[in-house]
């Protein structure tokens, strides 16, 4: 056990080591939809950032209606290390986010939002918690500079996932994140449609660790994320992770047919002391509409598994092309 545990060590020198020597290439991926006004102050900082390696950057534009897309392309133009992706339609967040993961180049691979509420200048202590020999280095979100309303969403949110979740995913950490390419290819791996990557990349494993960094405000444009989408990636997080609204709605019919007995109890104790059983239509209609609610609170819960199964046997490409500018090759639209 000795000698085995030596070698381990060993192993481990000698990765962190060649991390530390070793001269990597990065690819930073930028969802964009609809981001015409933060783009140009995004594109000035990413143009004079310098984080000591060879870098890439990759946008996908996520079906965006404004001129995100032009913009884009000048500046693939003015710039060979930027290149964009186009869908032909907006496929969500996540989706956007996987076909940077799919399409990106490097030995490592950064997630961002393209608001600059993710720091790009951060990443260069990413890069060195790598060389420490970290797989996965993420962002851990404090003093967000959102309403006190979506602040205590986000919390309610990720504490819940982190109770319920039968893995472990770090609270308050989005997708900001440097991959190492192996964690990466392990992703692009995953077949699944309703993609959480933040939950996806605590899945996967290897070796993690996060990063707290205080969270600027949007530097400019409006956000696209509302609270439909907001509470759709909520479900899709608890959903894909987690089998407790499974267990919930099961607690929900075992707490119903408790209190259809204690009704019972009561009506026969009533009965038996020769005093009359309460008449009326109101406990008959509460009765009702109280199981009839718990029953399309179980039903809707099996819906939304049902809906995420049927989704994934269609066996439907997660994302399509329209077009692409830069360093990207045709060869790569095949996903």
């Amino acid at each position: 056990m000795i000698m085995r545990s030596s070698g381990l060590e060993c192993m481990e020198i000698l990765l962190m080591t060649d991390r530390k020597n070793s001269q990597p290439s990065i690819c930073l991926i930028f969802p964009c939809h609809n981001e015409e006004e933060v783009l140009p102050d995004l594109i000035k900082v990413l143009t004079s950032l310098d984080l000591g390696i060879p870098m890439r950057v990759l946008f996908i534009d996520d079906g965006s209606c404004d001129d995100t897309l032009n913009i884009l392309k000048k500046a693939c133009r003015s710039d060979d290390r930027m290149a964009c992706i186009s869908l032909s339609r907006n496929f969500g967040h996540q989706v956007a986010v996987g076909a940077g993961l799919k399409h990106g180049k490097g030995d490592l691979v950064a997630v961002l939002d393209s608001d600059l509420q993710d720091p790009p200048e951060l990443l260069k202590q990413f890069i060195s918690q790598w060389r420490e020999g970290y797989d996965v280095v993420y962002g851990i979100r404090t003093n967000r500079k959102e309403s006190w309303f979506l602040r205590a969403c986000y919390s309610s949110f990720y504490r819940l996932l982190d109770r319920t979740s039968n893995i472990q995913i770090p609270r308050d950490a989005g997708d900001f994140a440097l991959m190492d390419r192996k964690v990466v290819d392990v992703l692009n791996s995953l077949p699944e449609h309703r993609q959480f990557i933040r939950g996806l990349r605590g899945w996967v494993g290897f070796k993690q660790i996060g990063t707290k960094y205080a969270r600027p405000a949007r530097h400019a444009g409006k956000p696209s994320y509302n609270m439909k989408r907001l509470t759709r990636l909520a479900l899709d997080g608890l959903l894909s992770f987690s089998s407790a609204p499974l267990r919930i709605s099961t607690w929900l019919g075992v707490g119903a047919a408790f209190l259809g007995f204690c009704y019972l109890a009561y009506a026969l104790i009533v009965f038996m002391s020769g005093k009359d059983i309460p008449q009326g239509w109101t406990s008959t209609v509460v009765l009702i509409l109280f199981l009839g609610g718990i029953q399309l609170i179980v039903l809707g819960i099996l819906g939304e598994y049902l809906g995420r199964i049927f989704e994934e046997v269609k066996g439907r490409p997660h994302y399509v092309i329209n077009e692409s500018a830069g360093w990207v090759s045709d060869s790569d639209h095949q996903d």
